[in-house]
């Protein structure tokens, strides 16, 4: 079988990659930790976690669009996420009951960032997990706790300036 542009792979010695390129003799693989690797099309080693099928020919848009789709979806390169107009420059007080105790100011955009650091990392977790070698139902069991995680999460939606950036949890 031949795998096709897209396909995803773990290598014994290079660990997980994405095929972005097929030559006559060998693939053009990206690996997470390596970079770019040439791994012949005879090579059985590898175990294939996605196979992608083959076409002859595909655009260089459609290439680098999946490429950047697989790299964001799997890594921990994080986007640049956008704290809400209202929320810039604003500071967040936390007052303590006992007024003998003094307040604790924090720049929102510090709490914010930490806050979409907190998602970013939850994101990697749940493809690792997708990824290991668990049983389904052990995937199935951790992926519910993050998503309650996210649920618990989506308190702080109020501070991302676009919907789509917010956290979803649970809809049932």
């Amino acid at each position: 079988m031949i795998l096709g542009i897209g396909s995803r792979v773990k290598h014994q010695a290079y660990g997980d990659g994405v095929v972005i390129e097929v030559d006559v003799a060998a693939y053009k693989v990206v690996f997470m930790l390596y970079g770019m690797k040439l791994v012949g099309k005879d090579y059985e080693s590898w175990e294939i976690i996605e196979a992608i099928e083959h076409q002859e020919s595909v655009s260089f848009d459609a290439a680098e669009q999946s490429l950047i789709k697989i790299l964001t979806h799997f890594s921990d390169i994080t986007q640049e996420i956008e704290l809400g107009d209202k929320w810039i420059d604003g500071n967040m007080i936390l007052k303590p009951a006992d007024e003998s105790l003094k307040s604790k100011e924090i720049p929102i955009d510090t709490f914010f960032h930490k806050i979409v650091m907190v998602r970013d990392r939850l994101r990697v977790m749940e493809q690792r997990i997708n990824s290991s070698k668990l049983t389904d139902e052990e995937k199935v069991n951790l992926q519910q706790y993050i998503t309650r995680i996210y649920g618990s999460l989506t308190t702080f939606n109020v501070l991302f300036k676009y919907k789509d950036d917010h956290f979803k949890g649970d809809k049932k």
